[in-house]
């Protein structure tokens, strides 16, 4: 009898953040925040990542003002579209006039999405902060804030499984 060959190769290894530590993660980086004095009036959500991180900073911080900005270049790990894509619906910018925003996602991988966005708020805003769960060193722009520093590809807990289905009845 034949026996199939498998791969044995290990997995890579990973940074992996449970729902748990989310949850010490964003009081830990939103104690950063509040030490050092910035109170936003708005925090934008980078769609889809940094959906769970906002909304958990804004409510730590009690900022009740939120707004999510949804860009596309992640399509797989480790493989990015050429550029960063603003997908719809965009984000008001005039909403934006004299407030102090704090743009949150989850990483800062290669830094290139933070980058489009900061750049897209800063000319609308009175400030504009950035905060990460995580930071790459190969990031081109460094967050205003961040919990830590990992160079691993990162399991977070609402993306370590796949998308669930319908099920037959």
């Amino acid at each position: 009898m034949d026996t199939p060959e498998f791969d044995h190769a290990p997995a890579p290894a990973r940074e992996v953040l449970t729902w748990e530590r989310f949850g010490v993660a964003s009081r830990e980086l939103a104690q950063m925040i509040a030490d050092s004095g910035f109170v936003p009036d708005i925090v934008i959500a980078i769609a889809r990542g940094g959906l769970l991180p906002a909304g958990s900073l804004s409510c730590a911080l009690g900022t009740k003002a939120a707004g999510t900005l949804n860009v596309e270049f992640y399509s797989d790990i480790d493989q990015t579209l050429p550029d960063p894509l603003v997908l719809a619906p965009l984000l008001d910018t005039d909403a934006l006039a004299n407030k102090k925003l704090l743009v949150v996602d989850d990483v800062a991988d290669s830094g290139r999405t933070l980058a489009l966005v900061m750049d897209l708020v800063r000319p609308h805003a009175d400030a504009a902060r950035s905060a990460v769960i995580y930071t790459k060193p190969r990031t081109i722009i460094a967050p205003d804030y961040s919990w830590r520093e990992t160079n691993l590809w990162i399991t977070f807990p609402w993306s370590a499984d796949p998308p669930v289905a319908a099920t037959r009845r």
